[in-house]
């Protein structure tokens, strides 16, 4: 165990020394809008404080937009009667939130600096100060994405994991995305906070696993008996949601990591990393080691913000995150 832990902070030192070849950069804004990073991390800070369960949901829109068409910001785009956007697919409507929290940052920005702050660097870094709010992350956003023109809820089927995956559907994904599946056991870790709908988990997991009229095996049965009363089966098409880790729903730790060691992973998706001998191995490191955990997760998270960025004369500086120009 003592190897592998060198190992990974060997990796960790390498990285960081790696440039980001997609063209973004650490203080991108600080000379064309000095004040940016400070608005969005008192904006996020506000909305944290009124509601601690916004610090999950900006993190999952940063993924969800980061996974479709890369972090272009095309999460926010509304619909309009010709186009369903990517927020409206059944994977973000009604599950994902935390636009009104964009927008207000986007609008105190524009307020300093007209058309300079991208607000797919918004959705980036309201990402890392919701982590810093709810565990105390922090890492070094890089800016300098701009602004897709393109959302369509179309793109999100193959794109964006379903809680029904497996670890091999995982981490081939991920893969598709230049994230390795460290990187992927890494990032599950956000887990740790937020809720989830009962619709996710009631038809496989509670009341008919693999179409078979039972409970999944793989679920700590005491842990089963609590969601069952909170996700009655007529919950299948409801709006109830349970929290993805029921003691400290909106710390950002490894609890996760340690829940899904005694079959208290509340997803499928989630569970599924116990299944195999290499992803099983990463979780009770991560559960171990906290420390390595939160410095693989700001690397995890740089990365991953990187995915088919728009830079330089690619995409648009949108006025409004919601309304391409």
């Amino acid at each position: 165990m003592e190897i592998s832990v060198v190992c990974i902070l060997l990796v960790l030192s390498i990285s960081s020394a790696i440039v980001n070849g997609a063209g973004l950069k650490i203080g991108y804004y600080r000379h064309t809008c000095p004040q940016a990073e400070k608005i969005v991390s008192q904006t996020v800070a506000n909305a944290v404080k009124a509601n601690p369960g916004v610090a999950a949901a900006l993190i999952r829109m940063h993924f969800h937009d980061c996974f479709v068409r890369g972090c272009d910001g095309s999460i926010l785009i509304d619909s309009t009667s010709g186009n369903s956007a990517e927020k409206d697919s059944p994977a973000n409507n009604p599950s994902l939130s935390g636009y009104d929290i964009i927008d207000a940052a986007k609008s105190r920005i524009e307020a300093k600096c007209l058309g300079v702050v991208s607000c797919a660097d918004i959705v980036a870094l309201a990402a890392r100060d919701s982590a810093q709010q709810a565990g105390g992350l922090y890492w070094a956003v890089e800016g300098g994405r701009r602004d897709g023109r393109v959302s369509l809820a179309s793109d999100i089927p193959g794109n964006l994991p379903p809680p029904s995956f497996d670890v091999n559907q995982l981490t081939q994904l991920f893969a598709l995305k230049q994230l390795s599946q460290d990187e992927m056991v890494t990032l599950s870790g956000a887990h740790s906070i937020g809720v989830s709908h009962c619709s996710s988990l009631t038809a496989d997991r509670l009341y008919n696993f693999s179409g078979r009229g039972v409970q999944d095996p793989s679920m700590d049965p005491r842990y089963a008996l609590q969601l069952k009363a909170k996700c009655p089966v007529s919950s299948y098409s409801s709006s109830v949601v349970v929290p993805l880790d029921p003691l400290s729903p909106t710390n950002l730790d490894v609890k996760y990591y340690v829940d899904l060691q005694v079959k208290r992973g509340l997803l499928k998706s989630d569970q599924t990393l116990m299944t195999n001998d290499a992803t099983s191995r990463l979780v009770k490191i991560n559960a171990k080691y906290p420390t390595i955990w939160r410095k693989k997760f700001g690397r995890a998270m740089v990365k991953m913000g990187s995915i088919d960025v728009l830079t330089g004369s690619q995409g648009e500086i949108r006025k409004q995150c919601r309304v391409p120009n």
